[in-house]
């Protein structure tokens, strides 16, 4: 940009994202020597609150003056700003997370790397720039975040998870706001590699569902790749893997979160599938997570081994699970998040498993479409027309009903004798 600003730097994840040939979504600049007249002279519009940030008049990318912050409280709005013209570029890139944000480029193309942020990137590092780090608990959820991103050849450096240790031994977890808990792992949860967030985030405190699956047993028959918690990193892979949705990652991640309750209380996983309903009600409630999520969430703890043994199970059943239990008539596109999250129940098992067939989840869906094809008013007019009333007409559209899925085991069993 040309403009009677002497000072300007690109910085943090556009530089990053530059070095890694990545396209960044976000251009953010730092504007060294300036003030807040200077800048509003210049046509810039300020729109920061906490500290000097305004748009471009033209082009509407973020300018902000350089800054340094000082710790003055808990939690991460706890600060002192100070964004006067003396701040250095050097002092604004200090109060950074990770060294590979904390780069500068200046309009000749030139990289300002105080930190060895390039280093750290070609070595694949994620370090903290400085000490400071500590000053704001959102970072240990930012940098598992990019962990998840960028995927298991990358690593937290040991010292950086040292202070990632001390933030939880200090109490300053605890102060995280729950609204921007999930904010970060609503995020984790559509990268590539979404487990590697919940693996670097464990024994944190900050997720004690999770952390109470590990070394749940169980049974080697059903499940060869280990405990509960190795289990549901895998069913969260197999989700991403398949490109599958945020909500089928969440229910994914969540569906076992009865397990330990059922290992504790009965020394084996019966009745887990119940037992998870109200720890992920409670999960939602603390972190604020959105509705569409905890039904999800929830449908996928309370019927999952229904769908993985439905060749067992008799029309009725089916039935109940499909109409009543998911209500996937009325919300079809939860009863697809469903199937899918079963599937990669089933799959996320090690890699003898991975790729196994998981025939249940289309048969499933298959009878969910016959369900939608029926003429339901019809069986509502033959119903009015046999003299049936009130409840007797819901019954008759649920006989209905059954007899449609009666039907398609049928054509199915026929079909399977014919090959």
């Amino acid at each position: 940009m040309k403009s009677n600003l002497k000072q300007v730097y690109l910085v943090g994840g556009a530089v990053r994202d530059k070095l890694l040939n990545i396209k960044s979504k976000d251009n953010d600049y730092v504007v060294i020597g300036e003030t807040p007249d200077t800048m509003q002279s210049l046509g810039f519009v300020p729109i920061g609150s906490d500290f000097p940030v305004y748009l471009h008049p033209k082009t509407k990318e973020e300018y902000a003056l350089g800054r340094t912050e000082r710790k003055s409280g808990k939690g991460y709005t706890g600060f002192v700003v100070d964004a006067s013209p003396t701040v250095t570029l050097e002092e604004d890139l200090a109060r950074r997370d990770l060294t590979i944000n904390s780069m500068a480029l200046d309009e000749h193309g030139n990289i300002i790397d105080p930190f060895n942020g390039q280093t750290d990137l070609q070595n694949k590092i994620l370090r903290h720039t400085t000490a400071a780090f500590v000053e704001d608990p959102v970072r240990v959820l930012r940098i598992a975040r990019f962990l998840a991103r960028y995927g298991s050849d990358w690593r937290i450096h040991p010292s950086t998870y040292a202070l990632m240790r001390e933030l939880k031994n200090k109490g300053e977890l605890n102060h995280l706001v729950p609204e921007r808990v999930w904010l970060e792992t609503e995020k984790a949860l559509g990268e590539k590699h979404p487990e590697l967030y919940f693996e670097a985030l464990q024994g944190l405190g900050i997720f004690p569902e999770l952390e109470r699956m590990v070394n749940v047993p169980q049974p080697a028959n059903h499940h060869p790749e280990g405990d509960v918690f190795v289990h549901t990193m895998l069913v969260l892979r197999r989700a991403a893997d398949l490109n599958f949705d945020l909500e089928t990652r969440f229910a994914a991640l969540t569906h076992d979160f009865g397990k330990a309750l059922s290992f504790k209380k009965y020394g084996n996983l019966r009745g887990h599938e119940r037992e998870g309903v109200a720890i992920i009600e409670a999960f939602c409630e603390r972190l604020k997570v959105p509705n569409r999520f905890r039904d999800v969430g929830v449908l996928t703890s309370d019927n999952h081994t229904l769908c993985h043994t439905i060749d067992q199970l008799r029309p009725q059943t089916i039935h109940k699970l499909i109409v009543t239990n998911l209500n996937a008539l009325v919300h079809p596109e939860r009863f697809i998040a469903f199937t899918q999250a079963c599937q990669c129940d089933a799959q996320g098992r090690g890699e003898t498993l991975v790729d196994k067939p998981y025939p249940q989840a289309a048969k499933l869906r298959a009878i969910h479409t016959e369900l939608q094809k029926m003429d339901k008013k019809q069986v509502v007019q033959d119903a009015l027309k046999n003299g049936k009333k009130g409840p007797e007409i819901g019954e008759e559209v649920k006989l209905a009903e059954i007899n449609c899925i009666k039907a398609f085991l049928q054509s199915e069993k026929l079909e399977a004798q014919q090959r």
